[in-house]
């Protein structure tokens, strides 16, 4: 596949990367970057040493998508968490999930007045911006059902009556794939409604050491102020909304998700849910780095948080693959658009 391109070496706008509109820099007062920025070293004052997770963590937000943090306990999946939610002025709620959470404790309910012989509707946690469901796998199958509508739809019917939840909305969840007593398995349905799932992984020795100087993170978030506003979030929000996807890269993403549903090795290849959210991935990064126009390399850089909790390799062969490296094959087996 070949990209058209101008005069001056950069792609048209009808089939090239680029386009003619304003870039990602001009859609906030204080500017895309610089927000981003902001927001970044507002978090790595307590996540030390883990850019790209504290940076795929913020791009999941503005491109409105739910976060999942998947690692072994005591890496900081929390505090990433909380981090991000302490850097935003909006309302944000924790909730941690058990065995006996109800389906109510999360979207709310309806309570009798007896002084009003009425109803009156008492809003659960879902309704705010971030919402942090930590160890989201501890809780029933019924009690994670109860994020669904919300996580896809961004609103909650109780008692026949939906209510809309304000924008920005974000669930991060966290869970631990080691310890699974007494767990219960996101099933795909659930999965596929996460736009990234990210691991942080163990610190290097500096950044330890870093850790150890201050005494824990706990005493660092507890001191992180406010950097950006809703209304800034929801400016770069409909900014990676208009980043500019040419027809060759769609055409990329749908080849992808194609080679997923035919390799031998994925029994569950991508969903159409998945392509619209790696194209909204896809569009997050580029605005990141500061352009209006996403190229191959950014559909690369999130292409493993982005697809591989969404397939169900085979294990009727023996094969020992996992998901990032079916991913990492259905990459290799797709042609990537190049500029002539």
């Amino acid at each position: 596949m070949t990209i058209d391109v101008g005069a001056d070496g950069t792609p048209t706008a009808s089939d090239g990367f680029a386009n003619a509109s304003a870039t990602a820099a001009d859609i906030a007062p204080r500017g895309f970057a610089a927000l981003f920025d902001a927001i970044t070293a507002n978090i790595e004052q307590a996540i030390h040493g883990k850019t790209e997770a504290v940076e795929l963590a913020i791009m999941c937000m503005l491109a409105e998508g739910h976060l999942l943090v998947e690692d072994v306990p005591g890496v900081g999946k929390t505090s990433l968490a909380k981090a991000l939610s302490a850097s935003v002025d909006c309302v944000w709620k924790r909730v941690q999930f058990t065995p006996d959470l109800l389906p109510t404790d999360l979207v709310g309910v309806s309570v009798y007045q007896r002084s009003s012989e009425s109803f009156r509707f008492q809003a659960g946690p879902l309704f705010a911006n971030i919402v942090l469901a930590d160890e989201i796998n501890r809780a029933s199958p019924k009690t994670q059902s109860a994020l669904l509508e919300a996580m896809e739809e961004r609103q909650v019917t109780v008692d026949g009556v939906s209510r809309q939840l304000a924008p920005p909305f974000m669930v991060i969840a966290t869970q631990n794939p080691v310890d699974q007593e007494g767990t219960y398995r996101l099933p795909e349905s659930q999965l596929d409604r996460f736009l990234l799932r990210i691991s942080i992984g163990y610190p290097g020795r500096a950044s330890e050491i870093r850790m150890l100087d201050d005494q824990g993170s706990a005493k660092v978030l507890s001191g992180l102020d406010p950097v950006v506003s809703a209304e800034e979030i929801n400016g770069m929000i409909d900014a990676v909304r208009t980043v500019y996807v040419a027809g060759a890269l769609k055409s990329y993403l749908v080849d992808l998700a194609e080679a997923s549903r035919h390799h031998p090795g994925i029994e569950l290849g991508l969903s159409p849910r998945a392509t619209l959210q790696l194209a909204a991935a896809t569009r997050a990064h580029a605005a990141a780095r500061g352009r209006s126009y996403a190229t191959p390399d950014d559909v690369k850089a999130v292409g493993i948080s982005a697809l591989a909790h969404r397939i169900m390799v085979r294990t009727d062969r023996g094969a020992a693959l996992s998901p990032e490296d079916a991913v990492r094959e259905v990459f290799e087996a797709v042609a990537v658009p190049v500029a002539r």
